[in-house]
């Protein structure tokens, strides 16, 4: 018998012939074929991005000397972008100079003792100092971008050649680095915002930087002048390195009044510490408080009241919805206070001021018997009280009230009208050119700073006006860590019309016979 090799696929007519198994694959290769590319892409770019950072993270820094001290500059990636600039053990300064995915560090190492000697021997110097710093800054920074190319380069380049062990992969990595290096510089050259110096934000205890810096005056009318007082700082954080323990006393200029906001204080007995440490700080003039001093208004919380006399200044006041009329009375009784309600008007420190105390007495939050509509009529007759006070030659500066609702009522009335009660800073210039200034809790919101995650924040301003034109220039929004923290934040604001190169507005604005400003506000 011969036995004949008969094929499988002959025996099972089911099952499929190889060509036809292979014919049914094809579609499987080229999806996968299609899919890898994007995986590769997706390797190689995270491959990029870790080069990049260790590049930048172990190589990508230059030492270099600006002025007296001795700086190391870096490139961190970051989302936010910006400057900031460490001056250990002293804080920090926190700049918006751009936005891009790299943020530069400049950290203050030491101080050269020559050079520090040297200015110190030769004040003299100082008048060249700016243009030095400025020469030392641009340097320094062309060093640090060779410096950083390098740093990616490299970097993304070995982790290339480690992870896919193709010179072609590697160098491909390291060309893309670049790229991406080259590209974070363009987007923070197009979004470089030289105001940003304007405008800092401090910590730790350069919190009293602005007392460095210079006053305010200087800051909002000569760019230039501005500058050389930022060579101060320079100089200021020399003597502080010789003396930490002491800051250099603040020298307040005497065509600035200076006004401390405080509101929602809610009880909290630290409170009157931190007030009566910025009255001395900044040598403020008054002090406003838009209301809710208190937490339930009874005769029994009256003693708390009673740090009030001791400030040493005038203490202008409005009643919150936390205040009761028994808390009114004990203040009215007090040499320094001034209470405002029903749209009173008075002259305290060169600014005259009129406010109204809130209308609901709510110590129990849930209750709202009027509403907002209670609090839009009592901002009625607080503008009316202004209009009947320009009328009779003496226009108000600045209006008070507790509710943000009533304050907005004055829109058009006043240049300046201050209020709290939400538990938030917040700045707005309203429809009519009226700013709105919300403070935020200079109690920490009292008890109520336990009853989130995280605790509250304690905040105040310290606002600057022209002693002449009684025009708001700047102001200070501080921000101390709430209930347990010891953080400490100082950010300084200029009105838009205060920027330099804006052209100023004018003294008074300009009302229709409806009462509403049709001129920029302050």
């Amino acid at each position: 018998m011969v036995r004949v090799p008969v094929p499988v696929a002959a025996l099972n007519p089911f099952r499929p012939s190889r060509s036809r198994r292979a014919s049914r694959a094809l579609p499987t290769l080229e999806l996968a074929a299609q899919a890898r590319p994007w995986g590769r892409a997706l390797g190689l770019t995270a491959v990029v991005l870790v080069g990049a950072w260790l590049g930048l993270l172990i190589v990508g820094n230059v030492r270099a000397q600006v002025g007296p001290m001795n700086t190391t500059m870096t490139l961190r990636p970051s989302l936010d972008g910006g400057t900031k600039i460490n001056v250990s053990p002293l804080g920090a300064l926190t700049l918006d100079s751009h936005v891009a995915p790299v943020r530069l560090d400049v950290n203050v190492d030491q101080l050269d003792p020559v050079r520090s000697q040297a200015l110190i021997d030769h004040p003299e110097r100082l008048s060249g100092l700016q243009e030095e710093v400025a020469r030392d800054v641009e340097h320094g920074t062309l060093d640090l971008a060779v410096r950083s190319g390098v740093a990616v380069v490299s970097g993304a380049t070995a982790l290339g050649l480690a992870v896919y062990r193709r010179p072609r992969r590697a160098l491909a990595a390291g060309g893309l680095a670049l790229a991406l290096l080259a590209a974070s510089g363009a987007t923070a050259y197009a979004t470089w915002n030289p105001k940003s110096v304007l405008e800092p934000r401090f910590s730790g205890l350069l919190s009293s930087a602005p007392s460095l810096v210079g006053n305010a005056r200087s800051i909002v009318t000569e760019f230039d002048v501005y500058q050389k007082e930022l060579a101060r700082l320079v100089t200021n954080v020399t003597k502080l390195y010789d003396v930490t323990s002491t800051l250099p006393a603040y020298r307040p200029d005497p065509s600035t009044i200076r006004v401390l906001h405080v509101s929602d204080i809610h009880l909290n007995p630290a409170s009157w510490k931190i007030i009566a440490s910025l009255v001395k700080q900044y040598d403020v003039n008054v002090i406003v408080d838009s209301g809710d001093t208190m937490d339930h208004g009874t005769a029994a919380e009256n003693a708390f009241l009673d740090p009030i006399a001791e400030l040493g200044v005038p203490y202008v006041w409005v009643r919150g919805n936390h205040d009761s009329p028994v808390t009114q009375r004990y203040l009215e009784r007090m040499k320094n206070v001034r209470v405002l309600d029903d749209g009173r008007a008075e002259t305290v420190a060169g600014l005259r001021f009129a406010g109204i105390g809130d209308p609901q007495f709510t110590p129990d939050r849930a209750v709202r018997p009027g509403g907002d509509a209670a609090e839009r009529l009592a901002g009625d007759r607080l503008a009316s009280a202004l209009r009947d006070q320009r009328a009779a030659g003496r226009p108000v500066d600045v209006a008070i009230a507790h509710e943000p609702a009533a304050a907005r009522e004055t829109d058009g009335e006043v240049p300046l009208v201050l209020a709290g009660h939400l538990h938030h800073e917040e700045t707005e210039v309203m429809r009519y050119g009226t700013r709105l200034r919300l403070e935020g809790s200079t109690g920490g919101s009292g008890l109520r700073a336990v009853e989130h995650k995280y605790p509250a924040p304690i905040e105040a301003s310290i606002l600057y006006f022209d002693r002449d034109t009684r025009r708001l220039q700047a102001w200070d929004a501080i921000k101390l860590g709430g209930l347990g923290l010891t953080t400490a934040e100082v950010s300084r604001h200029l009105p838009e019309e205060n920027q330099p190169g804006a052209t100023p507005g004018p003294t008074t604005p300009s009302v229709t016979p409806s009462g509403r400003s049709t001129a920029p506000g302050p």
